[in-house]
């Protein structure tokens, strides 16, 4: 039975990890290795997706709104054609990345690639082009790194957000298009997983833990997504580029010393 810590931490470091340029399946990961948590499970894995997705909606409810209003309109197509190349790349090769992510061997490196990548795109001149400017070749480019995000510790976030900004899309709209981007993403691959939920049922005192971590996940995804659009428009990305090149060499170190 997953415990309520156990959940919580879970919930915690996905909610925050999904939105900051620095892996949520790279954290989760490293997390289970360090503390030893056990394998959450596919069911728990689409419940803490539906948190994230949930933050997702509530702080762009105006732009979804949108989106449900005019169905056709620019903003659902752009959607739609940056969504293709995440789910063919993501359905071709789901189930090698999934062999990569269970051995975790390779994220140290992913780590150092995510972090040279902020620290590159972070050195452009700012962009000018704002939201109404994106067309479907950005979407495009951005749909196809954020299908190329599936690798355990290459953020999605941080390789959209830098699809956008070589681009020259403004920072604070390259953010905003990059979660809206994540909302399909994210849907599908709850309905992917959805099967779970039919094939195990679960006791009361089984689902409530796990319903206890997607609340934390809902929460702390909608402070990083804030957090988040904030740093962009105001900050540096440097600081993330710092934190996971740092976290990669020491996941290197770890390893080639027989620790991990």
């Amino acid at each position: 039975m997953l415990a309520y810590l156990e959940s919580i931490i879970l919930g915690i470091v996905q909610g925050f990890t999904e939105f900051l340029p620095i892996s949520s399946t790279g954290h989760l990961v490293l997390f289970g290795k360090i503390f030893g948590l056990r394998e959450a499970g596919l069911f728990f894995d689409t419940l803490l997706h539906l948190g994230t997705l949930i933050a997702v909606l509530i702080v762009f409810r105006q732009e979804i709104l949108h989106v449900l209003k005019q169905p056709f309109g620019k903003l659902a197509r752009l959607l739609v054609v940056g969504t293709i190349p995440t789910g063919v790349i993501g359905l071709t090769f789901k189930d090698y990345f999934e062999q990569i992510s269970q051995t975790g061997q390779t994220i140290g490196f992913e780590f150092i690639a995510t972090g040279i990548i902020l620290f590159a795109v972070d050195s452009l001149r700012k962009g000018t082009r704002n939201f109404t400017d994106i067309t479907y070749t950005d979407a495009l480019l951005m749909g196809t790194l954020q299908g190329a995000a599936i690798l355990p510790a290459i953020s999605r976030s941080g390789l959209t957000i830098a699809g956008a900004l070589l681009r020259g899309i403004a920072r604070e709209d390259a953010a905003r298009f990059s979660f809206l981007l994540s909302l399909p993403a994210i849907l599908g691959a709850c309905v992917l997983q959805a099967k779970e939920l039919f094939d195990s049922p679960l006791l009361l005192t089984e689902i409530t833990p796990m319903l206890v971590g997607t609340l934390f996940a809902a929460i702390t995804g909608y402070i990083a997504i804030r957090w988040m659009m904030k740093i962009i428009s105001q900050g540096s990305l440097k600081i993330f580029a710092y934190y996971v090149g740092a976290l990669g060499a020491i996941i290197l170190v770890l390893q080639a010393f027989g620790y991990w």
